[in-house]
């Protein structure tokens, strides 16, 4: 749901103006600004691959053309290694195509951050599991966020196949592990002995990571030292995200007051593990890097930012979440160590 087109009603052109090119856009992908060739190709290529299925191929934008191969593909000031003499010693090369993983990692986490999470939770809510979450209006705006969840997901399969193709190197998304978040989701869920545990434990997890993922994309959106496809990438995705937030910051509270006192408690517990999964740097991928580039005394070079716990989070800005455990009355009973969040400043 774009922050600025009410549900279901109105569309694309009308949020950016009678000049956009081309045919009209369907419902629900970022809105964008078409006089920036990026924003415009990205977009373009978005519609056109969706609609490939049921249309005769057309002439696309080609976001090769707008590739700078002078860019790394990755800000090298958010790598947890970044000042490990290690890294600085790498060869040019070598730093590249590590930056060009790092940048497909990104993509994959956040697929997996909407199609193993968000979506998941959207439609329990859809199906009713959830108690006081009910009416058309809901699952209208949920459907349509769903929508939005699965142009993220093309926007960013776009990017990594393009970045494939102008890097030359195959770089497969199933070479790496399944994300960190993803893979704390799944644990807990596995561990959970009743059916209520298992359904808040994907709702918490959607409430941090759709809460918090602007933070995330904005490592990116604004970086104007990276490949201009990847930054664009992430700013196309984050103006919708701000509406999701809204969203599951409601849904949250709205679940929260109809749930038992053990119910709270353990709603609670998964915003706080869905927090901690969320914000971590995930190593297992980095190792898995490592060994794909071959980098030699990677793994002990991960080994040592691993001890260092100033390396542990990626993500510093827990705005989001720290607003809505305020707002929900529990922020003193919660276990989360904010002072180190932008938050305390």
């Amino acid at each position: 749901m774009n922050s600025d087109t009410p549900i279901l009603e109105g569309g694309l052109d009308d949020a950016v103006g009678p000049e956009t090119p081309g045919p009209p856009l369907p419902e629900g992908i970022p809105t964008f600004d078409p006089n920036d060739p990026v924003e415009n190709a990205v977009i373009r290529r978005l519609v056109g691959n969706w609609h490939r299925r049921a249309t005769v191929k057309r002439e696309e934008p080609d976001l090769d053309e707008l590739f700078d191969l002078s860019r790394a593909d990755y800000p090298e000031r958010i790598l947890p290694f970044r000042d490990h003499p290690t890294f600085r010693g790498l060869d040019p090369e070598k730093r590249a195509e590590l930056l060009s993983w790092a940048w497909i990692a990104y993509n994959r986490h956040t697929v997996m951050a909407e199609q193993k999470v968000a979506n998941p939770a959207f439609a329990l809510v859809m199906e009713g599991e959830y108690p006081g979450l009910t009416g058309e209006a809901l699952n209208l705006s949920l459907a349509q966020a769903m929508v939005d969840e699965q142009y993220h997901t093309l926007m960013h399969l776009n990017a990594s196949a393009v970045t494939r193709r102008k890097r030359g190197h195959a770089m497969p998304d199933n070479a790496l592990p399944l994300s960190h978040t993803a893979r704390v989701h799944q644990e807990l869920r596995d561990r959970a002995g009743e059916r209520w545990e298992k359904s808040l434990t994907t709702l918490a997890f959607a409430t941090v990571s759709e809460i918090s993922i602007n933070a995330y994309l904005d490592l990116l959106a604004e970086d104007t030292t990276i490949q201009p496809i990847n930054s664009t990438t992430a700013k196309l995705h984050n103006r919708d995200e701000y509406c999701h937030a809204s969203i599951s910051h409601v849904l949250a509270e709205m679940v929260y007051h109809h749930l038992d006192a053990r119910q709270r408690r353990y709603f609670l517990d998964m915003l706080m593990e869905g927090l901690d999964a969320f914000v971590a740097n995930d190593y297992s991928t980095w190792h898995r890097i490592v060994d794909l580039t071959g980098i030699d005394g990677g793994h002990e070079m991960l080994a040592d930012c691993q001890a260092d716990a100033g390396r542990a989070r990626l993500v510093r800005d827990y705005t989001g979440l720290h607003k809505l455990v305020e707002q929900m009355g529990v922020a003193d009973q919660v276990d989360f160590d904010w002072s180190r969040s932008h938050i305390a400043h």
